[in-house]
C-alpha cells in the first residue's frame, strides 16, 4: 500500500509541478509579488497532497522563535520535502539553492523571478562572495533567508561539515541566525521513491547570540542542530 501511495503521490508532484511551470512562465511578465504567491500555493497543495495521499503529517514547534523582518534560518536537510516546507510556513522566505537547480529551464526561471538565490558549489570564494551580497541585500528588504549549511542532504544519522556561508551571511548582513532541525528524512529519504506514512517534525530553536565569532557560530549552530535532530528521532513519527 506504501508503494502504491507513493506512485499516486509522485504522479501528483510531477504533474502539479510541470503544471505550475506552464501556468507560471506568462506570470513572468508580472511583478514578482504575484509568481511569489503562486508558487507558495504550489507548495502548500504538494504537501497537502503528501499528507492526504501518503498519510505524512507535519508537526512544527518554536514558530515564535522567528524573528520578524529578515533572519537566516539555518536549517537541517534530509528530504526535498525541506525544499517546499518553508514556502508555506513563510511564505515571504527565499531558498540558497544550489545553481543547478536554478538552471533548470522552466522552473528555475521562475524561482530566479520570485528573487530565489544560488551558489555555484564549484566556483569557491568568488561564488560565496556574490551570494552573500545577494543575500544580504534580500535580508536588508525584509525577507527572511533559508539556507543550509550541510551544503546537501544528509541520511538520518549521518553527519557532514558544516558549511561556513551561514557564518559569512550573518557577519554580513548582522541578521540573527535561527537553527532549525527536522527529522523529515525517516518519512521522505533522500533520493527515495517511498514515503512512508507518519509525523514530520520541525523544531524551530531560538536564535543564536548576535555577534558571535564565525567559529563559535559554527559550532553553536551545529551542536543545537544536531542535538535537537536526535531528540526529534526519539520521537514517535513513523508509522510503517
Amino acid at each position: 500500500m506504501t508503494t502504491l501511495r507513493s506512485l499516486l503521490f509522485n504522479i501528483y508532484f510531477i504533474g502539479g509541478t510541470a503544471l505550475t511551470i506552464i501556468v507560471g512562465i506568462p506570470m513572468l511578465a508580472f511583478p514578482p509579488p504575484l509568481l511569489t504567491r503562486f508558487i507558495v500555493f504550489w507548495a502548500t497543495a504538494m504537501l497537502g497532497g503528501l499528507r492526504v495521499i501518503c498519510g505524512v503529517r507535519l508537526e512544527v514547534t518554536g514558530m515564535k522563535n522567528l524573528p520578524p523582518g529578515g533572519s537566516i534560518i539555518a536549517a537541517k536537510h534530509q528530504s526535498a520535502f525541506d525544499t517546499m516546507v518553508w514556502l508555506m510556513l513563510v511564505p515571504n522566505s527565499v531558498y540558497v539553492a544550489k545553481k543547478e537547480l536554478l538552471e533548470i529551464p522552466g522552473w528555475g526561471w521562475l524561482a530566479r523571478h520570485c528573487g530565489q538565490l544560488s551558489v555555484d558549489r564549484t566556483a569557491g570564494a568568488a561564488a560565496l562572495r556574490t551570494m552573500v551580497r545577494e543575500a544580504k541585500a534580500t535580508l536588508a528588504g525584509g525577507r527572511p533567508v533559508v539556507i543550509f549549511p550541510e551544503g546537501t542532504r544528509t541520511a538520518p544519522g549521518e553527519r557532514v561539515t558544516y558549511q561556513p556561508g551561514v557564518a559569512a551571511l550573518a557577519a554580513a548582513s548582522g541578521a540573527p541566525v535561527v537553527p532549525v532541525a527536522t527529522d523529515s528524512g525517516r518519512v521522505w529519504g533522500r533520493r527515495a521513491f517511498r514515503k512512508t506514512p507518519g509525523v514530520i517534525h520541525i523544531s524551530i530553536l531560538p536564535p543564536l547570540p548576535p555577534r558571535l565569532p564565525r567559529a563559535a557560530l559554527m559550532s553553536m549552530l551545529e551542536e543545537m542542530v544536531e542535538t535537537e535532530t536526535s531528540r526529534l528521532f526519539s520521537l514517535p513519527g513513523r508509522c510503517g
